[in-house]
């Protein structure tokens, strides 16, 4: 079978769509395979935190997702009992990003915006219908398995490939990778609303994580409407938590008259926190959910994502161009996997602990680390390079 002079790239998620721009700005051809018919319509993860921001303002991306998303300069801890705990403003970190604040959009905006962006491009080529069910490698080639919906297979041979394939990746899988960590026992529910919060809750900010031991929740506006996500504890059923009744209910427990909203949508899922054995075998990487998941507290795992791709694709080119020997991929490996465990796992699972502590030792600790950190200029500076995630992408710049 002929090699193409191309590099291929598993799913035309954010972070597979966001590594071919990177390729094909860069002047490498690329080729990306998506197991749907059509670019999702999902919303799914909805922040952009500032470095993300930055890269994707280098891409040329930016400004059309800023047009359609909505700027979130500050955000804020809150207990159902103290109301404020702490406010953050992302402008105290203005001196070291372009874009000091989140951004709320849905992510198939910016995987639409990108499409628009490369469909002309001669380097580039999508094919829908194509899930990459199967990778064999050899020194310099890899092959992938391709399968439609309707179950037609073909096989296609490039000489890299990057596996963006998600949570339940085919190329993961194909490889023998293990992915360890846990699954938590609750399930998360994310109600979205058009209700207006900021009438009913005063002082709110358009990104609010609410402490309570009984119930805990994040309240996220996004363009025209609110996302509202609650644990659900195991002995709730998926076919109660999914019903309006019980959501109108969860959001009652958040305002008052939340409960009598129009309601957009409801999902309910799992959520793990799982990081893959190795992030390159050979000719293949993994990037975003397909090497690492974690709780979505904290809007770190799109965006870890996207740093993955950028990180890859860097070394990528360069190693292509003839720049660099083989061995600068490695430290893609060395890199993203490390920072996914010391910061993105940690950060998350920390957030979600915050949030649920029912011991008043841990709820005072957090109250006293949250008015320490805003006592303090340098402390809130380190604070918010770290939840940016800016500190987590200088830390991999150390590691070599």
């Amino acid at each position: 079978m002929k090699t193409e002079d191309r590099v291929f790239i598993a799913g035309a998620g954010p972070v597979g769509l966001v590594a071919a721009a990177d390729l094909v700005r860069r002047r490498i051809p690329v080729t990306v395979f998506e197991a749907s018919r059509r670019l999702s319509e999902e919303s799914r993860a909805s922040t952009f935190h500032p470095p993300t921001l930055d890269i994707l303002d280098d891409l040329g991306v930016a400004t059309d997702l800023i047009a359609e998303g909505l700027i979130a300069p500050r955000f804020q801890y809150r207990s159902k009992q103290d109301g404020v705990i702490a406010a953050f403003d992302f402008s105290a970190i203005a001196d070291i990003t372009r874009h000091p604040y989140r951004l709320q959009a849905e992510q198939f905006k910016l995987t639409r915006i990108i499409h628009a962006k490369l469909e002309r491009d001669p380097n580039f080529q999508i094919t829908f219908d194509r899930r990459v069910s199967g990778v064999q490698q050899s020194a310099d080639s890899v092959s992938v398995q391709l399968m439609s919906a309707d179950g037609m297979t073909e096989e296609r041979c490039g000489r890299w490939l990057i596996g963006a394939d998600g949570a339940r990746s085919d190329v993961r899988g194909g490889l023998g990778i293990e992915f360890n960590g846990f699954t938590w026992p609750e399930r998360f529910l994310v109600v979205s609303t058009t209700f207006d919060f900021y009438s009913a809750v005063p002082g709110l900010d358009s990104v609010s994580y609410v402490a309570d031991p009984q119930q805990w929740h994040f309240i996220l506006e996004i363009p025209g409407q609110w996302r509202v996500m609650f644990p659900i504890a195991s002995d709730v059923s998926d076919q109660a938590a999914t019903d309006p009744a019980f959501a109108r209910n969860c959001l009652a427990t958040v305002a008052p008259n939340a409960g009598h909203g129009d309601i957009t949508h409801i999902t309910l899922y799992r959520v793990h926190q799982r990081v893959a054995e190795v992030f390159r075998l050979g000719r293949v990487f993994l990037a975003g959910d397909a090497a690492h998941i974690n709780n979505p507290l904290g809007g770190m795992g799109m965006n870890g994502g996207i740093h993955d791709a950028a990180n890859l694709t860097d070394r990528l080119a360069r190693v292509w161009h003839g720049e660099c020997p083989d061995p600068e991929l490695d430290r893609y490996d060395l890199q993203r996997r490390l920072i996914t465990l010391e910061y993105v796992q940690k950060h998350t699972i920390q957030n979600k602990r915050n949030l649920e502590a029912r011991d008043p030792d841990d709820r005072d600790r957090f109250r006293s680390e949250m008015r320490s950190i805003l006592s303090d200029a340098q402390k809130t500076h380190d604070y918010l390079e770290r939840v940016s995630m800016i500190a987590s992408l200088r830390r991999a710049a150390e590691l070599g």
